[in-house]
């Protein structure tokens, strides 16, 4: 059975995504732990990022490197953490959460933007990702 992001790929589930190429896709997570938290997954469903070839692993981390600094221009933060820990959807995903503080971080604290504020963010992110 398809993986959740899978499906998200397929476009059976809808999602605010903020940036695709050939290869990945970028969208909000909708349990986010600060505005703008995004998600960067591989089109190609594998479990555990480190089962991806290193070409596939370095073209992840390339893609949410331009991700993370178009997140970056929309978003004010101090910085932009990357995470991944992959235990909650069988199918590799790097969290990418503007941070002010290490709470942000922890997965403990959820923020509930509005349905407008993520579709203002999904356009926010996708121009300058595009840029």
């Amino acid at each position: 059975m398809p993986s959740l992001f899978s499906r998200i790929i397929a476009r059976g589930i809808p999602a605010y995504i903020v940036a695709e190429d050939e290869q990945h896709i970028a969208f909000l997570d909708i349990n986010p732990n600060a505005l703008g938290h995004t998600l960067c997954v591989p089109k190609k469903e594998v479990d555990k990022l480190f089962d991806l070839s290193v070409s596939d692993y370095q073209d992840l981390m390339m893609f949410s490197r331009s991700v993370a600094a178009a997140l970056k221009q929309v978003v004010y933060c101090k910085r932009i953490a990357l995470s991944v820990i992959g235990l909650e959807v069988p199918h590799v995903h790097v969290h990418l959460i503007p941070i002010n503080n290490m709470t942000d971080a922890t997965f403990k604290k959820k923020i509930s933007p509005s349905k407008e504020e993520m579709e203002t963010l999904t356009q926010q992110i996708n121009a300058a990702f595009k840029q």
